[in-house]
């Protein structure tokens, strides 16, 4: 593997593991540092620049779900006690239409 290709592959998997310590549940933190370092073990081995690169792509993508959740995740805390909040009183209903007009 050439040097930038290692420290391209290095710099991902040390995004991807920063990146996923900051899911909230302790499980899904756990799985995903799990799951990220047996991945990158599962491959360390490959010496194919092609299927590198197919990894590594591979690897971008799944960070960016990473990220993805995580907003998601943080969204959906801090919505959650608005949308609670905001629909809890009941919605005015309309005047009735009259039927001469």
């Amino acid at each position: 593997m050439a040097a930038s290709s290692r420290a391209q592959v290095l710099d991902l998997y040390r995004a991807m593991l920063r990146e996923s310590k900051h899911f909230s549940a302790y499980n899904y933190r756990t799985y995903a540092v799990r799951r990220i370092r047996d991945a990158f073990r599962e491959n360390k081995n490959v010496k194919d620049p092609v299927e590198i690169q197919a990894l590594v792509n591979k690897a971008k993508r799944d960070l960016e779900i990473i990220r993805r959740q995580i907003s998601w995740n943080k969204w959906r805390q801090i919505g959650n006690g608005l949308i609670t909040t905001s629909f809890s009183t009941p919605l005015p209903t309309p005047p009735p239409k009259s039927r001469g007009q």
